[in-house]
């Protein structure tokens, strides 16, 4: 079971990719949730101590949607105050996508593709703070 990190204010430190197909940033991959597995969400998790954010987040996306990739820059940070999380939103493009992965087997985790306006779509319901994520994106 993980340690998990909280900031100064008390928030938990979490980790986030935006994993897109190609370079053009116009499709998305979003995982089923473990908790509400008709559910879509961005991929992500807690960080572990002394691990660096985006070493965390590529770690993430590996364990919940079983792609690897090219990371690319820092979105943003984003705060969930119901939750009291903090997550650091990274931009990944996909170059790897493996068969079976650790939560696709474990716990049956889905993923799958979505255009970045259908994405935020279906995040917008259940998830507004990861739709936040894809928002932010588009605003550039």
């Amino acid at each position: 079971s993980m340690t998990r990190t909280y900031d100064r204010e008390g928030f938990k430190k979490r980790a986030a990719c935006l994993c897109f197909r190609s370079e053009q940033e116009d499709e998305v991959l979003l995982v089923s949730s473990s908790r509400y597995p008709d559910q879509w969400i961005v991929p992500g998790g807690g960080m572990e101590p002394e691990e660096e954010p985006g070493g965390a987040a590529v770690r993430e996306v590996y364990e919940e949607a079983g792609v690897k990739g090219k990371l690319g820059r820092l979105l943003g940070i984003f705060e969930n105050q119901d939750r009291k999380h903090r997550t650091y939103v990274y931009v990944l493009t996909v170059t790897e996508i493996l068969e079976d992965w650790e939560d696709s087997v474990n716990i049956g985790r889905k993923r799958e593709w979505f255009k970045v306006e259908d994405a935020i779509k279906v995040l917008q319901c259940h998830k507004p703070v990861h739709a936040e994520y894809l928002e932010k994106l588009k605003l550039g």
